[in-house]
């Protein structure tokens, strides 16, 4: 998988859930999947973390902000960040691999 790949599902998904509103946001993602929003929170966290291994660096918590409508940006920071990283292809995979499972719940 490579970076290119990863930016695309990540567009696609973006192009998905861009012009959601906060009631849509809210919505639920599934059973025990908590919100839409809580959903894609957490594939931001996940691809974050993904990007702090790629670096050797600590996880850190990506701060929840108050609108749910910053998500979408909030996520193609952290695949810039993970891409901009130098990650190896299979955190890239993964990564691709989460972004996609995600937009699919969707």
């Amino acid at each position: 998988m490579s970076a290119a790949d990863l930016e695309r599902v990540t567009t696609l998904l973006v192009r998905q859930v861009g012009h959601w509103s906060a009631p849509r946001w809210a919505g639920p993602a599934g059973p025990g999947l908590g919100s839409r929003a809580d959903l894609v929170h957490r594939l931001v966290q996940h691809i974050a973390d993904l990007s702090a291994d790629a670096e050797s660096l600590p996880h850190r918590a990506v701060p929840r902000l108050g609108n749910d409508l910053a998500l979408p940006d909030q996520l193609r920071v952290v695949v810039a960040d993970l891409v901009a990283s130098g990650a190896p292809a299979e955190l890239l995979a993964e990564a691709a691999a989460e972004v996609t499972a995600v937009r699919d719940r969707l």
